[in-house]
């Protein structure tokens, strides 16, 4: 008879003792749980793997400005949407050939105000006439028309053509006030920012990519170019100049040295390419000496510039075509920031003048 105060006989209870996992088989424990944590394991290892890895070097590359661009940048994101705003607004603020630029507007005597962008490369633009003694000369587009390199096609200027356009270029005779409006001592003087516009692209894409948090970087536009830390190799950035060519139309891509560059800017202007030859023989380069309103004549065939901005090396680059070696050399003195690989002409061959230190050349 069952015990009223514990209805479970001790025969019943002995029958309904619940297992423990000293009951279990060993094999049903590790049959399941065993997967699982390599799984895990094996999850978390992928994880810590992909948050520790590099980002991988991103590559964008299209036209603007008339000529071409390419990028390369270590970033996880890709960010040539936002680069290509930025060139827009280079364009919008500083082109020629956009008939709405602030630029343009400014050409045609319109009463704009100068935007950001235009204030900084019309300082930056007095800052080097200054240093080059006005070898470098925004104002001097009327020229550069008359000899058939801008807007203009047709007979050559003649002496007393070029005395007259003289009268029309001088960076002192026009400034920006405080308000940025331009004035300009004669209404037909016509600015062209075309020597500094692209590098200051250039400037203005690496802006972005700095703005981002990206160091690793090379922004190439039309052989302007910008480098920041190692390339995806992780060596210093490899930049080319080309050689000379006496044929305008020669798509040589020959290479007089490689420079392995970081952390600067580099700029480089000839007249090689951009030249032709007149019916009488007389070679005629696209490089104008605002002082004398005719093109240059010396033996500087290709000036590169490494400087802290690709702006600033485009500038000089410019003024180094327009003063020659020597009078390039005495403006190197006073700014040691700038350095120069010039390519000049040898009585018929070629030679080179350097300030470059010596690992940076190849």
């Amino acid at each position: 008879m069952n015990d009223p105060l514990n209805p479970i006989s001790p025969e019943e209870k002995e029958q309904f003792t619940p297992m423990t996992s000293a009951d279990a088989p060993p094999s049903q424990w590790r049959r399941w749980h065993i997967p699982v944590l390599l799984i895990l394991a094996i999850a978390s290892f992928i994880i810590v793997k992909r948050h520790n890895a590099p980002d991988p070097y991103q590559k964008n590359a299209g036209a603007v400005f008339g000529t071409f661009y390419h990028m390369t940048y270590q970033s996880k994101d890709d960010l040539q949407k936002e680069i290509m705003a930025a060139l827009m607004q280079v364009d919008s603020s500083l082109s020629m050939f956009n008939p709405q630029s602030t630029l343009s507007r400014m050409n045609r005597g319109e009463a704009v105000v100068a935007d950001s962008f235009f204030r900084h490369v019309f300082q930056l633009s007095e800052r080097v006439s200054a240093a080059t003694d006005g070898a470098f000369d925004i104002t001097v587009a009327p020229l550069v028309n008359a000899w058939g390199f801008g807007f203009k096609q047709g007979a050559l200027p003649d002496s007393a053509a070029v005395d007259s356009l003289r009268r029309m270029v001088g960076y002192r005779r026009i400034h920006l006030d405080a308000e940025g409006r331009l004035h300009k001592e004669d209404p037909r003087m016509v600015l062209d920012c075309s020597a500094i516009a692209k590098g200051f692209g250039v400037d203005a894409a690496a802006a972005v990519l700095r703005a981002h948090g990206v160091t690793n970087f090379m922004v190439d536009i039309g052989g302007e170019v910008v480098v920041s830390g190692m390339n995806p190799k992780g060596k210093m950035w490899r930049v080319g100049v080309n050689s000379p060519t006496d044929d305008p139309e020669s798509n040589s891509t020959a290479l007089d040295t490689v420079l392995a560059l970081t952390d600067c800017a580099m700029a480089t202007s000839g007249n090689y390419r951009n030249f032709y030859t007149t019916d009488d023989g007389r070679r005629v380069a696209h490089t104008i000496d605002p002082a004398t309103g005719y093109p240059v004549q010396h033996n500087i065939l290709s000036a590169t510039v490494l400087a802290p901005t690709c702006a600033e090396a485009d500038a000089f680059a410019t003024s180094f075509m327009v003063m020659g070696l020597e009078r390039a050399k005495n403006v190197l003195l006073r700014h040691p920031e700038l350095q120069v690989y010039f390519i000049t002409d040898d009585n018929g061959g070629y030679a080179t003048y350097s300030t470059l230190k010596n690992s940076q050349a190849e």
